[in-house]
């Protein structure tokens, strides 16, 4: 095994978080108006950012979850809304799976419409992920899909229709949180974990779901990474889009 293969495989999943979180704060200049993602490593990334604020750097911050909004007022970053500052000039945030279009999968906290509407505020997007995040086609994580618990049953149905007829077939489950019972994401609403193995057609099935009454949003997000930064042979690496598009 190449030394360099060997040093990676040795690194921690900890360490590998902190390598990348460490990559993408290179892209935050002083004077930004910051998104903060959720999940494990974008964690990593605010308490990074939180030092480097500490040391000078000043950013304005928006959350996408409570939880990372609660993390940001923990370590004294300026935290404000999207309310107030309407367009930020970045954001970073995890993933649970990118391509290599940088299409993603998102959601696996639970706050994919809070990242999906901080993500279309932004001018860019840096996503952080492990390279075992890395797939060549979507759908080995489950997609999750945020509905309205009105008529969730309903809904449900709807969803798995949508699916159908677009050839794809798995369970679909109620995603529970740590007590048992139903997760109820920021926004109050439900989560439906869609295990479909593999999407072919991405688009299609984000058009599809999008036009079903009672889903709020889904977790697939295809014009929003402006580049992925993950692990390579040698450290952290940028893999960036070929052509940048301008988030819907």
């Amino acid at each position: 095994m190449p030394e360099s293969y060997a040093l990676m495989a040795e690194l921690s999943p900890e360490l590998k978080k902190r390598e990348v979180a460490e990559r993408a704060l290179s892209f935050v200049e002083d004077g930004m108006r910051v998104g903060l993602g959720t999940g494990t490593t974008a964690r990593v990334f605010v308490d990074l950012l939180a030092e480097r604020v500490g040391q000078g750097l000043r950013v304005r911050c928006v959350a996408t979850s409570e939880a990372t909004h609660r993390q940001g007022l923990s370590l004294r970053l300026d935290m404000t809304t999207l309310d107030e500052l309407v367009e930020l000039d970045l954001t970073v945030d995890g993933a649970d799976e990118f391509d290599p279009m940088l299409r993603l999968i998102k959601g696996g906290g639970g706050a994919l419409l809070r990242e999906k509407i901080v993500a279309a505020a932004s001018k860019s997007m840096i996503v952080i992920a492990d390279v075992s995040k890395q797939v060549e086609r979507l759908g080995r994580f489950p997609l999750p899909v945020e509905v309205n618990a009105f008529g969730f049953a309903s809904t449900w149905r709807l969803v798995e229709r949508a699916a159908d007829g677009l050839g794809l077939h798995g369970d679909m489950v109620n995603r529970a949180g740590p007590d048992g019972q139903p997760f109820v994401t920021d926004g109050g609403h439900l989560l439906i974990d869609c295990h479909f193995s593999a999407i072919a057609d991405p688009r299609s099935l984000a058009d599809a779901l999008a036009a079903v009454p009672g889903v709020v949003e889904h977790g697939l997000f295809l014009d929003y990474a402006t580049a992925v930064v993950t692990n390579g042979q040698d450290g952290p690496c940028v893999i960036a889009r070929a052509t940048p598009q301008t988030p819907p």
